[in-house]
């Protein structure tokens, strides 16, 4: 943490874009027609645009920023997109300690830091599989900022947004500022991982991997949950439903579906 002795000072505004984008994905398994029907009016109910932008406002307040425009939309049949420009808010709360530690973002109840020239989207994304059973459903969030505060300090709210069985996690520093001198500054911070901003309660959960590019300050973070209970994937119904064959069964079909998606490719069946 730089001290204010430390701190370097800038020729004008801190103009550095620092973007994240955290998509995640929620699995189901859902037998019958009417199962993935319910289950997808489930998915458009509890995600709908109205509940997206109250999620969305709340990241605005935690990185202090100021609403200048809202657009929602709920398609037919399925999902929903929300976009919100925001800009430098007042600052309600300045925090004695430097913002660019590495560590997890508060939940809604404070404002950090200001910001300038900024966007926060997400879109979902309601889909099934053809003839397995599996229905999925994933929501991107993509939050940008130009300024001092990293938007990683609103990924523990996001992450207490969702119910989320895996997360890709992407952050990038984009652009260049520069110092009093003039000399250029390509980021403004200390970051070895976005681990390091998840709480250690979530970080628990979840097996992790990381793809990090240092010098072009890219870093990538996966999540996929440890533990696997399979009433928590059945949609209506318990696994004693179910005779042990069919359990054995859809429990390898839904594993199988989320080590495809957390290592983003097919595996032979």
């Amino acid at each position: 943490m730089l001290t204010p002795e430390q701190r370097i000072e800038l020729h004008g505004f801190n103009n550095l874009t620092k973007s994240l984008s955290f998509n995640m994905y929620d699995i189901c398994y859902t037998k019958t027609r009417q199962e993935r029907e319910a289950y997808l009016e489930y998915i458009d109910e509890q995600y709908n645009a109205d509940r997206l932008t109250k999620i969305l406002k709340n990241v605005s307040d935690i990185i202090g920023a100021h609403v200048l425009n809202i657009a929602q939309q709920d398609y037919v049949p399925q999902g929903a997109s929300v976009t919100i420009l925001v800009s430098e808010g007042p600052v309600v709360e300045v925090p004695t300690e430097s913002t660019y530690d590495e560590s997890p973002g508060p939940l809604p109840d404070s404002v950090v830091m200001q910001l300038d020239k900024s966007h926060i989207t997400v879109h979902t994304y309601p889909e099934f599989h053809p003839y397995e059973g599996i229905s999925t459903f994933r929501a991107d969030i993509d939050v940008s900022t130009c300024g001092e505060i990293s938007p990683l300090k609103a990924l523990h709210y996001l992450i207490h947004s969702f119910d989320t069985d895996i997360m890709t996690i992407d952050y990038r520093v984009r652009g260049f500022t520069r110092d009093k001198h003039g000399h250029k500054l390509f980021i403004d911070h200390d970051i070895t991982s976005i681990q390091n901003f998840i709480p250690d309660e979530i970080k628990n959960q979840y097996d992790m991997i990381d793809v990090n590019v240092y010098q072009e300050n890219i870093f990538h973070t996966k999540c996929k949950l440890k533990n696997f209970d399979l009433n928590n994937y059945l949609f209506g119904y318990t696994k004693d439903s179910l005779n042990i064959y069919e359990q054995e069964e859809i429990t390898e079909s839904l594993t199988t579906e989320m080590d495809e998606i957390f290592y983003g490719k097919n595996f032979l069946q």
